[in-house]
């Protein structure tokens, strides 16, 4: 069974060359079903956007308006989805580059080679979430991870865990002390507005006619979220303990965490599913909206748990699966295969609703509600589950994943080269 450090990652010499990723026959089940569920939850996440003509009401994006099946589904967004998503991503980011790097040093990579893979496909994600922005989607999340990673990296992948513990106390200190001082600004400034403004300027590219202009406002609007999903804190505290849980094999190896991994689910879904239930209620004027700003910003900052209690969700579903002894069923397989090639059914959602629901493609956001937005994202996830599978039932890796890691390692198969008296393998690409 694999030592389970608690003191850092491996630290010892390697000596070989950089090895490519994990064979899909090689992958933990509790990581890729993670993605593959969660990919649903960023269709239905998004999809409001792009209800570019409906007035925004008290809470994110969603309509101040609608009969009872959109309000149903504004209020079960809000609880489960929105503020969450970007957090489960961001902790299973981390926990891939946990799984990476340890894979890279068992197989004898130098400690430096294994470090520029990482760099080198951090910088790639950062480029392909900028061409994804302009081409099509300002809230894109793939440049924020890897602009994450490129900062993250060098600062904490050999911390101790200690170290680890005690910095992600620290952020989640200050999460709590920015979280508290919005709550005391939202009960002494006027209401209404300010949210109003931020839901025209998300939608400012969206509802733009023309394709270059909306291209213009684009990216822009990207390049303010790249920064501001750092000063959340919420993704940098995911992220640190997506390194320590990856450095215990948590999503791998359920069975040794089962205690923890229930407190974390149940705790942490609850800590997440309580504000949103009250925001939502106040969306919908069920409770009074006069609170609703204070209660918005409890609601993203407690998506910090919550986002790791879904992690800690499938981890336990996946041991509950192999428990039975026998191989996962084809919805499982599917959600798994998904799952594995997350990038592509990411940018897939965007080659749907972009087009189709945009101002400047054919429009059709300006004739959805929320009950019929979550039919098209819903509908939209189960077509990139089916091509996944089928994907998957022909060996074959998705295409983002193929462009990725064809970039991230293009240059790792030349000759090992020597510098003075020892050799070094590849350097770059890795």
């Amino acid at each position: 069974m694999t030592t389970h450090r608690t003191e850092g990652p491996p630290s010892t010499p390697g000596t070989g060359a950089p090895v490519h990723s994990t064979p899909l026959t090689e992958r933990a089940l509790a990581p890729d079903l993670a993605r593959g569920m969660m990919l649903l939850l960023i269709a239905l996440a998004h999809v409001p956007w792009f209800l570019y003509d409906a007035p925004a009401g008290l809470a994110m994006l969603h309509p101040d308006q609608g009969n009872p099946a959109d309000r149903i589904a504004q209020v079960l967004t809000l609880i489960v989805v929105d503020a969450r998503t970007h957090t489960m991503f961001g902790f299973l980011f981390a926990y891939g580059i946990g799984q990476m790097y340890a894979r890279q040093r068992a197989h004898g990579t130098h400690d430096q080679d294994a470090r520029r893979i990482l760099r080198t496909r951090h910088l790639w994600m950062l480029a392909l979430g900028a061409v994804h922005a302009l081409l099509l989607w300002q809230g894109d999340i793939i440049g924020t991870y890897g602009l994450i990673g490129l900062l993250m990296v060098p600062l904490f992948l050999h911390r101790t865990d200690r170290a680890l513990k005690a910095w992600t106390a620290v952020l989640l200190t200050a999460g709590a002390l920015f979280t508290a001082l919005s709550v005391l600004a939202s009960l002494v400034a006027p209401t209404g507005a300010p949210a109003v403004n931020a839901a025209d300027m998300q939608r400012a590219s969206i509802a733009e006619t023309g394709y270059l202009l909306s291209a213009a406002v684009r990216l822009p609007t990207w390049l303010f979220g790249l920064g501001s999903g750092l000063l959340s804190l919420a993704l940098p505290t995911v992220f640190l303990l997506g390194l320590l849980a990856a450095r215990h094999r948590f999503l791998e190896d359920p069975a040794r965490h089962l205690p923890l991994l229930r407190r974390v689910a149940v705790l942490g879904i609850a800590a997440g599913w309580i504000p949103g239930l009250v925001l939502g209620l106040q969306h919908v004027g069920v409770l009074d909206p006069v609170y609703g700003p204070a209660v918005a910003a409890v609601h993203f900052y407690t998506g910090i748990f919550t986002g790791v209690g879904y992690a800690a969700l499938f981890a336990l579903l996946a041991h509950r699966l192999a428990a039975r002894g026998r191989g996962p069923r084809l919805p499982v397989r599917a959600l798994a295969a998904l799952g594995r090639r997350s990038l592509s059914g990411y940018l897939a959602q965007s080659l749907v609703f972009a087009p189709l629901l945009a101002a400047w493609g054919l429009g059709l956001g300006v004739h959805l509600s929320s009950w019929s937005a979550v039919l098209v994202a819903a509908g939209t996830w189960l077509l990139t589950v089916l091509a996944a599978y089928l994907l998957d039932r022909a060996g074959r890796r998705g295409p983002a994943e193929v462009l990725l890691r064809t970039l991230t390692y293009r240059r790792a198969n030349r000759p090992v080269r020597t510098t003075g008296a020892r050799e070094e393998a590849p350097t770059s690409g890795s």
